[in-house]
């Protein structure tokens, strides 16, 4: 078992790391634990992405992002965010997932498994877990969600060159895969969405090009739909004119995503069962177990839109502001 340390860090994204440097400032013995990569979720991006925002709004413990274009891509971000762990020395643990944690504030059990399936005991006073939700996508629930030729996760498009691909879903990661399989070779692009149109909330520069392609018949849509069946040389779908079976390749299900509240609940932490936030004080971001705080898109619940990069990297200075004295 690892000495006791006075802060464990659950997940290096961008949250996670904010609330490294504030505790490297605080001067406060911690260790922040990844079971993937460093911004492990950025890292699954799309490959060519291109953030919705400026650079100075992704910045971090005051470290300036440069880049060349007006807004940064998911190369800049892998390497801004690299570099901003190098420069404060943030003691990382990665590949070395969370298993469970017990115990109560000032005596946390934390109980790991790295990569080569050694397991682990680190001994903690305070807990912040700033896990995002990225790892865990919506279950449509339909026969054949497990087929090989599905995936949640849309990340380039050369894999599906001349190949019938349907993407499911109305948003911005729907509407910017089906436009670059259009753009890419792919040698037909179906776009299923339950809603009658795209959603209002794609970025505006994305969204008349995708109202622009599905009327000219570029990328066949179907609204007001459900997919309900995937097979494997076709896919079975609900229409408002009834049921239709359409040939297909490949699925890609931009249904969005989910924190994982089964580990939140393992941990003791409540869950707003309608909403799937968690419990906690809005003020210093404590949970409902005393000694865990919550930090990142893990507080957004279902409401994935509410928090990005851009609001909670604050976190970690919000949490640390009340942090208990003498610690």
């Amino acid at each position: 078992m690892d000495e006791l340390r006075d802060l464990i860090i659950v997940g290096a994204g961008p949250a996670g790391l904010a609330c490294g440097i504030e505790a490297k400032r605080q001067e406060i013995d911690f260790v922040i634990l990844e079971k993937g990569m460093v911004v492990n979720s950025l890292y699954h991006y799309p490959t060519h992405m291109t953030f919705f925002t400026t650079a100075e709004l992704l910045e971090i413990g005051d470290v300036p992002m440069t880049v060349s274009a007006e807004k940064p891509k998911r190369l800049d971000g892998l390497a801004y965010y690299r570099r901003v762990a190098d420069h404060f020395g943030l003691p990382i643990r990665d590949y070395e997932e969370v298993l469970g944690i017990s115990g109560t504030e000032g005596d946390f059990r934390v109980a790991t498994r790295d990569r080569l399936m050694v397991d682990h005991c680190h001994q903690t006073r305070r807990i912040i877990i700033a896990t995002g939700y990225y790892a865990n996508p919506n279950q449509l629930g339909i026969p054949g969600e497990q087929l090989s030729k599905v995936s949640h996760y849309y990340r380039d498009p050369h894999p599906y060159f001349r190949k019938k691909v349907m993407v499911v879903g109305g948003r911005n990661s729907a509407a910017i895969a089906a436009l670059e399989l259009y753009r890419n070779g792919a040698s037909e692009v179906t776009l299923v969405h339950r809603a009658a149109q795209m959603s209002e909330d794609v970025k505006y520069w994305i969204l008349p090009d995708i109202n622009n392609r599905i009327k000219n018949r570029e990328i066949t849509a179907y609204f007001n739909t459900l997919l309900v069946e995937i097979r494997d040389i076709e896919v079975v779908l609900a229409t408002a004119h009834g049921t239709k079976t359409v040939e297909n390749d490949f699925v890609l299900l931009m249904t969005g995503y989910h924190p994982d509240v089964s580990f939140l609940r393992k941990v003791g932490i409540e869950i707003e069962e309608s909403s799937l936030v968690p419990r906690h004080n809005p003020e210093t971001l404590e949970s409902n177990v005393k000694g865990i705080y919550l930090a990142g898109a893990i507080l957004s619940g279902k409401n994935t839109n509410s928090i990005f990069i851009e609001n909670g990297r604050f976190h970690g200075s919000q949490i640390f502001k009340h942090w208990p004295k003498g610690d």
